[in-house]
């Protein structure tokens, strides 16, 4: 009976120190004192929700959790030091390092995607230092007015955006199983470092796992719209209130060539591009041209909208449902950032984008002559 207890007692203990349902988080926080929080957060829905609330002691800390099968992102955060370390949780047993006199280069290890993670922010690490020193430079270089020094660092500059902007896309490529990749791309539409095209290319090599996930899922709607408002695509349809609250629709406004423009009254760069699409309008409305603009101003704003148009003398159509970046129209087109342009022909086939001063004036001009 003695031995049955016995071997019954072993099996539990085994049992327990590994346990399939769970995996541990065990950290060393150099230099940080006893008792510093320490938070456990995941991303769900596009919100934190906090899982743990770790304390360091000894220069340690640890913590146990349950397995998911979905990819999920996490990260801690330093309460006291308002720094976020971002990681990956993959059902295995992580080892976290924290270094307190520097937060940035603390990392996670113990699985492929935290490892992978850690290899691509050490070399952003370097870029970014590279970029600091660049910086630093063209001030010295635009005090002195060294027109020389200040070419070359801005070449210097284009060289590097390029080299990060293919660091994270060699990334996304050889990490079709990590969340983070979709971050990374989703980064690069915003940042519009990367094509529609090229962006739905680097999804179809994400995993099931990763496809699957709320951000992917959004990314994807994202793109088909920003697809279907590319160059070569057919202008999505619309109508909204005029300013005197008459409904007008694109196929009201359209002429032989006609520019979509959304800007708003508050946006300064849409405010100092006005005047040259009054010029190229006033030049080749009478030959065809026509333009419809729709605002980005927010309820209550009105007044402001009307004034605009009327002191930048924007003698054209112009609609809105005065709600900011919720407009609907403006995300239909996959606007992101104002003034934006798109430039069609009379089928309404788009063809510019974002052309402003010079280059709108220069493809206008070669369309009616």
């Amino acid at each position: 009976m003695k031995r049955l207890f016995a071997l019954a007692l072993t099996t539990i203990l085994i049992s327990c120190n590994n346990d399939t349902n769970s995996y541990t988080i065990s950290g060393v926080a150099k230099g940080f004192d006893d008792n510093t929080t320490l938070m456990v957060y995941t991303l769900e829905n596009n919100s934190s929700k906090v899982l743990d609330t770790l304390r360091i002691s000894n220069e340690k800390f640890s913590g146990v959790y349950s397995k998911k099968e979905t990819a999920n992102i996490h990260y801690f955060n330093l309460p006291e030091y308002k720094a976020n370390i971002l990681f990956f949780p993959e059902n295995e047993d992580l080892n976290v390092t924290l270094y307190k006199d520097s937060i940035q280069s603390s990392f996670v290890s113990g699985s492929p995607q935290n490892e992978a993670y850690t290899e691509y922010n050490q070399k952003l690490r370097g870029y970014n230092a590279i970029k600091k020193a660049q910086s630093s430079r063209f001030q010295t270089a635009r005090s002195t007015n060294d027109r020389i020094a200040i070419s070359k660092i801005q070449n210097e500059a284009r060289t590097m955006a390029a080299k990060e902007s293919a660091l994270k896309k060699d990334f996304i490529n050889a990490n079709g199983n990590s969340s983070f990749s979709v971050m990374l791309l989703s980064e690069l539409v915003s940042k519009k470092e990367i094509t529609a095209s090229e962006a739905t290319e680097l999804i179809l090599k994400l995993s099931p796992k990763i496809s699957g996930l709320r951000i992917t899922k959004e990314l994807k709607k994202s793109l088909a719209e920003i697809k279907q408002s590319d160059v070569g695509g057919q202008a999505p349809g619309f109508s909204a209130p005029s300013p005197d609250g008459t409904v007008i629709s694109l196929e009201d406004a359209m002429g032989k060539y006609t520019i979509i423009d959304f800007w708003a009254s508050w946006c300064r760069p849409c405010r100092a591009e006005n005047p040259n699409v009054v010029r190229v309008y006033d030049k080749y409305h009478d030959k065809g041209l026509n333009i419809i603009s729709v605002s980005l101003d927010k309820a209550g704003q009105k007044n402001r909208w009307v004034k605009a148009i009327a002191d930048d003398k924007m003698d054209w159509f112009h609609v809105s449902n005065l709600k900011s970046w919720q407009e609907p129209i403006a995300k239909m087109y996959g606007v992101r950032s104002i003034p934006a342009t798109f430039l069609l022909d009379e089928n309404g086939t788009i063809i510019g984008k974002n052309l402003r001063g010079a280059a709108l004036e220069s493809k206008i001009a070669s369309l009616f002559n």
